[in-house]
């Protein structure tokens, strides 16, 4: 059985079409050739993704996501964790929509899930790449943009 839900830690909920948003990810997923499992997208605090970056990955700073990759073959499942302080940031730095700049997020956690890196530089072209063509495939009109 496959599940992608959505959460709220220690944020305000985000308003979006979350019906839309697991149908993006489910077809990002069958284009990696790979099957839906059971995954978790937690919304949170900067000071909640730092608590974990520090705790899991020994990491002492601010991040836009970390991925917990639970994928047994080519069944895909995890737990993204989404600072929804550093999206907003980085919406404003790089002059993008909120809701797309978050669906980026998302994208590149579930990417990681099905076996992209983004440690050197070639990788994150890579990843970036990835994101920008599934992006490309969305109907931002039904988020409201």
């Amino acid at each position: 059985m496959s599940s992608i839900q959505f959460y709220f830690e220690e944020v305000k909920p985000v308003v979006f079409n979350q019906k839309y948003l697991k149908h993006n990810l489910s077809k990002l997923i069958l284009s990696e050739l790979k099957e839906e499992g059971e995954i978790s997208v937690i919304f949170c605090s900067d000071s909640y993704l730092l608590q974990l970056n520090e705790l899991y990955l020994n990491h002492d700073y601010y991040t836009d996501i970390i991925t917990f990759d639970y994928v047994e073959d080519s069944l895909i499942s995890g737990d993204l964790f989404i600072s929804i302080d550093r999206v907003r940031e980085n919406a404003v730095k790089f002059g993008t929509p909120f809701i797309k700049e978050m669906y980026r997020v998302v994208f590149h956690g579930v990417l990681h899930l099905t076996g992209y890196k983004d440690k050197t530089q070639e990788e994150k072209t890579e990843m970036r790449g990835k994101e920008d063509f599934y992006l490309e495939r969305v109907d931002f009109s039904k988020e409201g943009i």
